[in-house]
């Protein structure tokens, strides 16, 4: 048997009461504490960059294609342009493009109980996918295209249902300004169905409606439309498909993706990995600062064995063995607690969903929670070997310690 790990076997797992058993369970606490810190914030921050942004995403898509108006509000009336196969084709064949939708929007007013409300209506096509918004759906349904006209149903928000008092079913009045001449037309919408993002910008703005009725309203042809809104396979290819497409469309056409239009909501996405980078340094520090004390205190207590062994001719290596053996057990055992402790909470919060937020504030009602696996793990890894290393200073201790001083300490 390996010497040093049976002395420091005995020494770990010695039952008699003394001030370095507390110091060790406190290493550990504070060990477990750093791994369950780490692994929270990770699921966390995951977590709410991949529901907010999917949230984002599903509403508009990551990359829209329209007309080049560089002086114009992205979050306005478009220009119509003509639709164009050859284009479409070129959208659809882009690698990484997953799915291509036309669409355009139209401001007007909605007016119910005397009630007034200014909106940005998008119109969508009878095969528009509505799997990526149905899931807001809160009352009703999604728009019937059944008319051969257009459809005369429209889906509003919960917010603006609440202001106006809309009930599912009601029939209020759509009051829309022409730009060019200040000309004012009206139709007679049915609530079909009431939705909720959690995303202000959205829920406080936008309608859905059939895009027949716009190309109606604003005179346009049958071949009209808005722009495009291009979903992709991996979100994370948005900048580099939006650049590409960019250089490939014709001059009076533009790429924008979905950042350069919302850019606010993902600049605060981008603060949550500010935010993880910070606890990830403190946590470390703690879980290091803690281990590093422990072990000195263990040395310091151990103090006259270590002189002993030294007098009977052991060599410093091996004794140094003896230390770094216990203080490896105490950094297991904290990352094992840590671990268990923090994939625990994570998923109660998963299932349960008992951490809530203010949607107003945060996009989501309920903190949302996406592990990842191998970040877990590197987590576990890397903290056991910064802690290994970090374990390496004190021991040098003993390399100064005095055989003659030691046996005498007391």
């Amino acid at each position: 048997m390996n010497l040093a790990f049976y002395i420091a076997k005995r020494i770990a797992f010695n039952r008699q009461k003394s001030f370095s058993r507390f110091i060790i369970r406190l290493s550990v606490a504070a060990t477990a504490l750093s791994v369950m810190a780490m692994i929270i914030t990770l699921a966390f921050v995951n977590g709410f960059q991949q529901t907010v942004s999917e949230k984002v995403f599903s509403f508009w898509g990551h990359v829209r294609v329209q007309k080049y108006e560089p002086n114009k509000s992205l979050v306005a009336e478009e220009t119509p342009i003509e639709k164009n196969d050859t284009i479409e084709l070129r959208l659809r064949k882009e690698p990484g493009v997953q799915q291509v939708q036309s669409f355009a929007t139209k401001s007007a007013v909605l007016e119910k109980n005397k009630e007034i409300e200014g909106v940005l209506i998008k119109g969508i096509e009878n095969g528009y996918d509505s799997s990526k918004l149905k899931p807001f759906l809160q009352e009703g349904r999604w728009i019937s295209f059944a008319d051969s006209l257009y459809s005369k149903e429209i889906i509003i928000s919960k917010p603006m249902a609440t202001t106006l008092r809309i009930k599912l079913n009601d029939t209020i009045t759509v009051y829309f300004i022409s730009i060019e001449d200040g000309s004012k037309t009206y139709r007679k919408l049915s609530v079909a169905g009431i939705y909720k993002t959690g995303i202000e910008e959205y829920d406080k703005l936008f309608v859905l409606s059939d895009l027949r009725l716009i190309r109606r309203v604003n005179n346009w042809g049958t071949n009209q439309t808005g722009g495009y809104e291009i979903f992709l396979k991996d979100y994370k290819n948005i900048d580099s498909v939006s650049n590409h497409l960019t250089d490939e469309l014709p001059a009076e056409w533009m790429s924008r993706s979905i950042r350069e239009v919302y850019p606010n909501i993902f600049d605060w996405l981008n603060i949550q990995d500010v935010n993880r980078n910070v606890i990830f340094i403190v946590m470390a520090v703690v879980a290091i600062i803690n281990l590093i004390t422990c072990l000195l205190i263990l040395i310091l207590e151990r103090t006259r064995m270590v002189g002993i062994l030294k007098a009977i001719g052991t060599p410093d290596g091996m004794i140094q063995q003896i230390f770094l053996y216990q203080a490896t057990v105490i950094t297991l055992a904290g990352i094992g607690i840590g671990f268990i402790s923090g994939i625990g909470i994570c998923f109660l919060q998963q299932y349960t969903g008992f951490i809530k937020l203010d949607e107003a504030s945060y996009y989501v009602s309920t903190a949302p929670v996406h592990i990842i696996w191998w970040q877990v793990i590197a987590v576990c890894i890397s903290t056991a070997v910064v802690c290994y290393l970090s374990l390496l200073i004190p021991t040098l201790l003993i390399r100064k310690i005095n055989p003659v001083k030691a046996i005498q300490f007391r």
